[in-house]
């Protein structure tokens, strides 16, 4: 190999090592974050997974809400989802909403997940991403928000509301969210 292409390959590989650097500190700077605790829940508007028509999450304005950011591939998504809905049938007459947002997911699948698992509160699909990654920052599932009746957050629960550690937060944030 002569010493010019030697050279030239050198070159065109740490232009290439340069480039996957910028794109790596340009991913980190425009990363989104979550909502913080005590901020207004970021606002959306998406279409039913099952049946017509969409949510708009401002219209449960002076309601508690749930938010639950879950998908068909996920095992915890899967333990927690009679969990949801024993919660979901608890709270709902006592003015609480609950909202599923699936996350990457096929729409196919998402549907079979909600008919196996016998979930019964609204479900939204986010197929864009920009609800979910977007406004949320969700990068694992599942996880859940607590909102309360002024739009602000209560809680954020990043793991399984099964979890020991979570189970009692979700309960009293609920408290809370209906109290605020």
């Amino acid at each position: 190999m002569t010493r010019s292409l030697k050279v030239g390959g050198q070159l065109v590989a740490l232009a290439a090592v340069a480039a996957l650097l910028a794109l790596l500190v340009w991913r980190l700077a425009h990363q989104q974050h979550a909502p913080k605790v005590g901020a207004k829940a970021p606002v959306f508007t998406l279409d039913r997974l099952t049946g017509p028509g969409a949510i708009d999450l401002a219209s449960l304005r002076g309601k508690a809400v749930v938010l639950n950011f879950w998908a068909s591939w996920c095992g915890p998504c899967k333990s927690e989802a009679k969990v949801l809905e024993r919660a979901w049938q608890r709270y709902r007459s006592q003015g609480v909403a609950f909202v599923g947002v699936d996350y990457h997911d096929v729409t196919g699948d998402a549907r079979r997940f909600v008919a196996a698992h016998g979930l019964t509160f609204p479900m939204v699909e986010d197929g864009s991403g920009d609800v979910t990654s977007g406004r949320y920052g969700i990068s694992q599932v599942p996880e859940t928000y607590v909102v309360g009746r002024t739009g602000k957050i209560v809680v954020h629960i990043a793991g399984p509301i099964t979890s020991p550690s979570f189970a009692t937060e979700f309960r009293d944030a609920i408290a809370a969210a209906m109290r605020s």
